[in-house]
């Protein structure tokens, strides 16, 4: 049974676009190359998205259109479409339903190499991926989680394979309202939320300065200093730091202020013909999506 995941806007269609378009030079670039090309999925929903397209008015070109519902490929889908094929699939979900609709995608695909992991992919990234022996195996994986889901711990998991290339959607929105612009409005909870996903606590002394305002027992509230784009370069800093590259970001929605999500792309091969191969394609690809 088919399950609607309704989703998509302008920046949905970008961001699967880019990452569409790297797939295909992926699997053509290294085919021949390594014996095995992988793709993994870690928050893959259905495989498919509804769309809600708003009613149009007439005007003298064109007919008046009702509102109406489309469906869409996802990730998922979208990578087992891309020639030459991936030798493996993995798709990871938490959701019962969303696994129950990539299982039914993946029994359409009964010759293909499709794994559906339910669970949380943090859990599953950190505790299984470094036991995979990726001599002669090469992934593209893509993080667009639903919120701030993404672990730190999970990244350096991925980044001590040297052997994936990561789409990450990183959500700039989330980080942003948990690091309040005074820091005496960020509790435990948001404190909590944002060393989980940028692996330190040192953020609060990097990105915050004092008021001047001491308060009886000689501390004091504190501002942050960066502001949204600022909290963006830091984020790639943080990255910068366990990834040999990262490329971009794409910020998304285009044109929208405040930009909710960043998307980088982040190369775990030190090698530098690796990093040159990706660098190059990278450029091209954001360079198309800026101009979108």
């Amino acid at each position: 049974m088919a399950v609607d995941h309704e989703f998509g806007a302008q920046h949905t269609e970008l961001k699967l676009s880019v990452v569409e378009n790297y797939l295909k030079f992926f699997s053509k670039a290294l085919r021949g190359k390594f014996k095995e090309l992988w793709y993994i999925d870690a928050f893959a929903g259905t495989g498919a998205r509804t769309v809600r397209v708003v009613a149009k008015d007439g005007d003298l070109f064109e007919a008046p259109a009702p509102e109406r519902v489309e469906h869409r490929r996802g990730s998922a889908r979208i990578a087992i479409e891309v020639e030459p094929k991936f030798d493996r699939l993995v798709f990871m979900d938490s959701k019962p339903a969303h696994c129950a609709a990539l299982r039914e995608l993946a029994n359409q695909h009964p010759d293909r190499d499709i794994f559906v992991v339910e669970t949380d992919a943090n859990r599953a990234i950190q505790d299984e991926i470094g036991s995979v022996n990726w001599n002669g195996k090469r992934a593209v994986m893509f993080l667009d989680p639903y919120g701030m889901e993404v672990e730190w711990a999970t990244l350096e998991a991925i980044a001590a394979t040297k052997a994936i290339d990561v789409w990450f959607l990183f959500p700039l929105a989330g980080l942003y309202r948990q690091a309040t612009r005074k820091s005496g409005d960020i509790d435990k909870s948001k404190r909590t939320a944002i060393t989980r996903i940028l692996g330190s606590d040192a953020w609060e002394g990097e990105l915050y300065s004092d008021l001047g305002q001491a308060d009886m027992f000689g501390g004091g509230e504190k501002q942050r200093t960066e502001d949204v784009k600022g909290l963006e370069r830091y984020v790639k800093e943080r990255l910068e730091t366990i990834f040999p590259k990262v490329l971009g970001p794409l910020a998304l929605p285009r044109g929208e202020k405040p930009q909710r999500y960043s998307l980088f792309l982040c190369i775990s091969n030190p090698a530098p013909a690796a990093i040159r191969l990706a660098t190059g394609v990278a450029d091209y690809i954001f360079k198309a999506g800026n101009s979108s």
